[in-house]
């Protein structure tokens, strides 16, 4: 062995043994982040079949915010024991929501100068059966309850509804033809029963009354609105003032949204209402705290939603009558879906 080969043997044996050690330290350190964040009350979370299948338990998926190496996957757990062992699918989302074997996945696309934006139809195994590209920073997603249609938003300029200058693009897509309107603004508006036109409309927070009626959130004129659409019309009008990212009940009779109240703090403005569809009648819950969330109903009497907590969010649940108290669901956690039990025959 020449000593030009003796030097390159003894350079690759240091880069072999510098990548192990590498490696090691890597595994270490994600080990120890996950007894660090169990340690301080975090939930266990290990690897594992995820599915939108119904199973003969009811399931609630979550994105994952406890740190480790599974932080931003979406995770199942029993719904009956939100707080325990995770099974993490692998997926990295942003944004999710699913029904009926369908979900729905907003994803970041990390580049070395920007990030870009995707939305990704998944199956009921969670594989991607499209692709669509999203212009900006994801903020909301539902899906119908068939599954047959998702709708995302994304801010397209800005990164808070706190803020006054910041604009948002929703879209629908249709997941069996892929059509797709990838801008709602571009819908016929009818406010206060005559047509509206403006160019600072702003159209987001998509919940689904089926495949082709929903409701959504309309901000012109520096007010918010409650807005019924019609994919196949292409149309919006407006229902009720004060009204931001509504969530509609699995009845269909009430929607549950962020109210700005009189004299909130600018950066804390908002509070958990319930509205009557067929009345108009407005009902506050008992969250006092400022909501920045689009809830999701988990039963016809009870709403989910997303407050700050120590790695990032954690879920609370309220009753929608008003009664009651808020209580904490889970910790290090947003963006939940519910998989109901599959029917017996």
């Amino acid at each position: 062995m020449t000593r030009r080969t003796r030097l390159a043997v003894l350079l690759l044996a240091v880069a072999v043994l510098a990548a192990v050690g590498t490696a090691a330290v890597l595994r270490a350190a994600g080990r120890s982040a996950d007894r660090d964040h169990q340690q301080a009350g975090g939930p266990p979370v290990h690897p594992g079949p995820v599915s939108l299948q119904p199973t003969s338990d009811r399931q609630l998926l979550v994105r994952n915010l406890a740190w480790g190496p599974h932080r931003d996957e979406i995770t199942a757990v029993p719904a009956d024991r939100p707080t325990g062992p995770r099974t993490a699918s692998g997926l990295h989302c942003l944004r999710f929501h699913a029904a009926a074997g369908t979900g729905i996945c907003l994803q970041a696309e990390r580049g070395a100068l920007t990030d870009t934006y995707r939305a990704l139809v998944l199956d009921s195994r969670l594989r991607v059966r499209h692709r669509f590209p999203a212009p900006g920073i994801p903020t909301r997603a539902r899906v119908s309850p068939s599954g047959r249609t998702v709708a995302w938003t994304v801010f397209v300029s800005g990164d808070s509804y706190a803020g006054t200058a910041f604009s948002t693009r929703t879209a629908i897509a249709d997941t069996r033809t892929w059509a797709l309107d990838d801008n709602l603004e571009d819908y016929a508006v009818t406010k206060d029963g005559r047509p509206y036109h403006a160019a600072d409309t702003n159209v987001w927070g998509v919940t689904f009354a089926d495949d082709t009626r929903f409701y959504a959130t309309l901000a012109t004129g520096g007010r918010t609105y409650l807005v019924r659409g019609d994919r196949a019309a292409r149309t919006l009008t407006t229902l009720h003032t004060n009204v931001e990212c509504p969530s509609l009940s699995p009845d269909r009779t009430r929607v549950a949204y962020k109210k700005r109240v009189p004299g909130a703090s600018p950066d804390a403005p908002w509070r958990l209402y319930v509205l009557d569809l067929a009345t108009g009648h407005e009902t506050p819950t008992a969250e006092h705290r400022t909501i920045d969330d689009q809830a999701l109903w988990s039963s016809a009497h009870t709403l989910v939603y997303a407050l700050p907590g120590d790695y990032g969010s954690d879920l609370w649940t309220v009753p929608a009558d008003g009664t009651g108290t808020p209580r904490r669901l889970m910790p290090s956690a947003v963006a939940p879906a519910y998989i109901e039990p599959a029917a017996h025959p």
